[in-house]
């Protein structure tokens, strides 16, 4: 019962990641850096745990590529895939062994999410080098932190507040407990 829950949860993020970006994209100025993907992932995480939110981060971009064409499969959705695989790994692991107050979650969130803009890095490096293109120290800054600044600040604000909100509801707060 317990895993159907989260079998359950999970592809309602995974079907959020997919859709949320056209929601978002209407103004392609501003769609473009709230990184919409990035909050059903980090929720899945937080709300389901780490496999779960490792795996819908692993295949969102990849799906919806697949699907829609964007983001472009390579290096695009290649690169958000393992990006957001950590969001969503370490969401799930701090957020198991962390209280369920306000101030822990927004530790595990900026972990969450410093960690998985280093391994977005490493990983462009690593596709760009394939690639046979440079991916240098200011692409690594630009990309992964200046240009995602209004969808940085936007998860520091939503996502505390609605995985508080779900945890007070009981939503995470059976399965979290269950597990330990």
């Amino acid at each position: 019962m317990k895993n159907t829950k989260k079998l359950v949860l999970s592809a309602l993020f995974l079907a959020i990641g997919l859709i949320l970006p056209f929601i978002t994209m209407q103004i392609p100025a501003v769609g473009k850096m709230l990184c919409p993907m990035h909050i059903p992932v980090l929720l899945c995480g937080f709300i389901t745990g780490w496999p779960y939110g490792l795996i819908v981060g692993f295949i969102t971009p990849l799906l919806r590529s697949v699907l829609f064409g964007m983001p472009m499969m390579v290096p695009n959705a290649v690169c958000m895939a393992f990006e957001l695989a950590a969001y969503g790994f370490v969401a799930g692991i701090l957020s198991k062994k962390m209280r369920k107050d306000m101030k822990s979650l927004y530790i595990a969130l900026v972990a969450a999410m410093l960690v998985g803009r280093v391994v977005w890095g490493l990983v462009s490096a690593i596709v760009y080098t394939l690639m046979g293109a440079g991916f240098t120290w200011k692409l690594f800054f630009m990309g992964g932190f200046v240009n995602a600044i209004p969808g940085i600040l936007i998860q520091l604000i939503l996502i505390p507040l609605l995985v508080n909100r779900l945890y007070a509801a009981g939503v995470a707060g059976a399965a979290s407990e269950g597990e330990r």
